[in-house]
């Protein structure tokens, strides 16, 4: 079973390789040459407008250390599935089943190395519409395993799988937004502490604080509904 996860905005600093290494064989330098080139030619309200922050960054991504894309994004999801304290069989196991959509590199595996960058969701790059481009680049792509899909719905513009598991998750019978990172974080997390390799084992696991009350039966989807239960 693959697991499909967003990025998130937060990123950590440095790393600790000066490899860069993908999983996925897609052209990426067409993306990453205009992205190199507008960061160093355009203007400071430009690049923050690109970056989504209010300061200028020293960005360069062709020169900058590397680390796996799972301990570069730091975000609310990030943080619940909690890599760094997980065991090593675990971590392998995110590693080569949890693959990330990224606004700048396009679908990575947990243990591919990136670079730091800044690329808020949804921003151009110049003329160019990171999504777009990744759909073209990415239409090919066959993940022969079952796939559940925990990202946010804006990557579906990415890559969007023939059939998919996907979860949402109640709080008092309303839809939770922001604590939806947090949860899909922590399905991750038990997901690879068991070695979920099925939807059948993920259907049948007794998540904690959360219970499934319903599957809705779409064209190309299955929507599993949880209600949380602290």
């Amino acid at each position: 079973m693959k697991i499909l996860f967003a990025p998130s905005e937060a990123k950590s600093l440095g790393g600790d390789d000066e490899k860069r290494e993908f999983c996925f064989d897609i052209d990426r330098n067409e993306i990453l040459k205009t992205y190199d080139y507008f960061v160093k030619n355009a203007n400071k309200e430009s690049l923050k407008k690109l970056f989504g922050t209010k300061e200028l960054l020293d960005i360069d991504i062709f020169n900058s250390p590397t680390k796996k894309a799972i301990k570069r994004y730091t975000g609310v999801a990030y943080e619940y599935l909690d890599y760094a304290s997980l065991d090593e069989e675990a971590k392998i196991f995110l590693e080569n089943n949890l693959i990330i959509f990224s606004n700048l590199f396009g679908m990575l595996c947990a243990k591919d190395k990136i670079p730091f960058y800044k690329l808020k969701q949804g921003e151009a790059i110049g003329d160019l519409k990171p999504e777009k481009y990744y759909k073209e680049k990415c239409k090919n792509i066959k993940i022969e395993d079952e796939i559940l899909d925990l990202r946010a719905g804006f990557y579906e513009k990415f890559y969007k799988p023939p059939f998919c598991v996907k979860m949402k998750f109640l709080k008092n019978g309303k839809t939770v937004s922001h604590w939806a990172k947090a949860y899909r974080g922590k399905i991750a997390r038990e997901i690879a502490k068991n070695q979920i390799d099925t939807f059948q084992k993920l259907k049948s696991h007794p998540f904690k604080d959360l219970k499934l009350i319903e599957i809705q039966q779409k064209r190309d989807h299955e929507m599993w509904i949880f209600e949380i239960v602290e």
